[in-house]
């Protein structure tokens, strides 16, 4: 019995150390800073100009996203696709625009909490061109973009081409 456990305590330490090691060769690459799998839209409080978030703007209506989901590398690769990212199905929303993206092209805008002149805290922003959408609202964002060092808490914004945002990153 005492070399059954002795046999057994190396064993158990071995295939925990094979567990550790299987969970961390298959974690997160070292290079992404952030991958989501999911984005809110635009709705309540945060439509329009009055409650930006990081001194971006809402969008002017109410939106809703079936889904979005994305990465963003700490060589400034981004990567955005979006399903479903329309006008919301109801009121302010005229009858005609519910359920539909009237904007032919989507932009992602990365903010950044990032240190500044002085050693002072500041937001920096950063953004692709234009990339087609569709009226269903999908649409896919591949670019590089040029990020501040450091990037802290990064928040990526499908917005409009003129930067008002219709989803960011959460939920």
């Amino acid at each position: 019995m005492k070399k059954i456990r002795r046999l057994a305590l190396p064993a158990g330490f071995a295939v925990l150390v094979a567990i550790v090691s299987l969970g961390t060769a298959a974690s997160a690459d070292p290079d992404t800073i952030l991958k989501f799998d999911t984005m809110a839209p635009v709705t309540g409080p945060y439509v329009g100009s009055a409650n930006p978030i990081r001194g971006v703007p809402g969008g002017g209506l109410p939106w809703m996203i079936e889904s979005g989901r994305g990465s963003l590398n700490r060589d400034g690769d981004l990567n955005v696709r979006v399903r479903g990212l329309v006008l919301a199905d109801h009121a302010p929303v005229p009858p005609a625009l519910q359920g539909k993206n009237p904007i032919p092209s989507f932009k992602a805008i990365v903010s950044c909490q990032t240190i500044g002149a002085g050693g002072s805290a500041t937001v920096t922003h950063v953004s692709t061109a234009g990339f087609p959408a569709s009226m269903e609202g999908d649409s896919h964002i591949r670019a590089t973009v040029q990020l501040p060092h450091p990037c802290i808490a990064p928040i990526v914004f499908v917005t409009s081409p003129g930067g008002a945002w219709f989803a960011a990153t959460g939920n």
